[in-house]
């Protein structure tokens, strides 16, 4: 069972760029991942499964939608603050970091935003404390980058909706007690309704034999005439910027997260070069090794100032959507980059669990592609920079 040694990186003493309330929620979760995560990852990642028994650890630091209004039994905290719960999950493990992105932003915040009063009522307090957990249902067998092209579709009869359909490679499925699904009506509109467990029809296969993300649950969604309730429709939404809007705020997230896994790969790589002794001493000593270091410390620093600045606009509600796909694509880019040459410095140890960078290295081969791909994100970018769409 692996010690959590972690230190954090600060080379620009951007801690002080944060507030006393930031700090303590930051260290508050950073001691509950060093207590209780650290020392189980390793083993359920490498048996692949999700460590269900953290669930209710996880709502009572927290990180369920902690930016949501207290009244519904979230946390009231400011999106720097949301930024710094998903940095020290994901600086333990990406799918530990999905599990409660997805619950927070792809579940409760369109509950709240697009909901009504009655279902933030019903559903808020218990997704808050883990009591239930959600999934986020976009992503389709032939509709990935081209969301609009869903085939998921529900028909009206009278009392209750019919939902036909199916999703693919969505987080938290094999166990989540609802599901937040997107689906075209009848006029072809994309609209958002919630589906429960248990409703005739209503299925979530576990997708199996990954080599990413395997200390998270990822299944399926599969919808055959099932009967949904009129009020289970989210009323306050219509069209693709629906699901977009969550996406954004699960993209924010994913952009702190990432950050958090490359500050790992460094520091375990900071650390094994101090102790590993070659040709009589640390490997530390050699300007390669060293360059690797400097090279991974500037790059953080960079994401560091990126990420904050983006919390500061997200605050003031003035962040686009184009902000934030760059800062998730920076991240997760530099947070691969630092992972490989992580490896190099661990040699042949680091491809073993006793260190955590292939597991961070195989983690970030998913969070690069889902929630808009790399490639994706830098046309986001080309398309504001110059107003012209790439994608038609």
């Amino acid at each position: 069972m692996r010690t959590d040694t972690y230190q954090h990186p600060d080379h620009y003493l951007v801690d002080e760029l944060l507030t006393d309330e930031h700090r303590l929620i930051r260290d508050s979760v950073r001691q509950y991942v060093k207590k209780e995560l650290s020392p189980i990852i390793e083993d359920y990642a490498q048996r692949a499964e999700f460590p269900k028994h953290i669930i209710p650890q996880l709502g009572a630091i927290g990180a369920f939608g902690p930016s949501l209004p207290a009244e519904y039994g979230c946390g009231g905290m400011d999106q720097i603050s949301y930024g710094i719960i998903m940095q020290e999950l994901e600086r333990c493990d990406s799918g530990i970091r999905s599990t409660a992105s997805v619950q927070g932003s792809l579940v409760m915040y369109p509950i709240y935003k697009y909901g009504s009063e009655e279902q933030r009522r019903k559903y808020l307090p218990k997704l808050a404390t883990g009591e239930w957990m959600g999934c986020f249902g976009l992503t389709e067998p032939d509709h990935g980058s081209n969301p609009g092209g869903m085939t998921t579709n529900f028909v009206d009869k009278g009392d209750h909706y019919l939902l036909n359909g199916a999703k693919m490679w969505i987080s938290n499925a094999p166990f989540a007690d609802i599901a937040v699904v997107w689906a075209k009506d009848e006029a072809g509109k994309i609209r958002g309704i919630i589906v429960e467990r248990g409703m005739e029809g209503f299925t979530t296969p576990e997708t199996h034999n990954k080599w990413s993300l395997r200390a998270s649950a990822t299944g399926e969604l599969v919808f055959s005439n099932v009967r949904v309730p009129k009020e289970n429709l989210l009323p306050n939404i219509s069209g693709l910027k629906g699901p977009l809007g969550c996406l954004d705020s699960a993209r924010y997230g994913i952009a702190w997260g990432a950050l958090g896994a490359a500050m790992d790969c460094y520091d375990s790589a900071k650390q094994y070069a101090l102790q590993r002794i070659q040709f009589d001493k640390p490997i530390a000593s050699f300007q390669l090794i060293q360059k690797k270091l400097a090279e991974m410390l500037t790059e953080i620093t960079k994401g560091q100032l990126l990420c904050w600045r983006l919390g500061v606009l997200k605050n003031e509600d003035r962040a686009t959507t184009a902000q934030i796909s760059m800062a998730k694509r920076n991240s997760v880019e530099i947070a691969l980059n630092i992972a490989r040459e992580a490896r190099q410095i661990h040699g042949g140890m680091g491809i073993t669990g006793e260190y955590p960078i292939m597991r961070h290295m195989m983690n970030l081969e998913s969070v690069v592609t889902y929630e808009g791909t790399h490639d994706i994100h830098l046309l986001i970018t080309g398309m504001d920079l110059t107003g012209i769409s790439a994608f038609r």
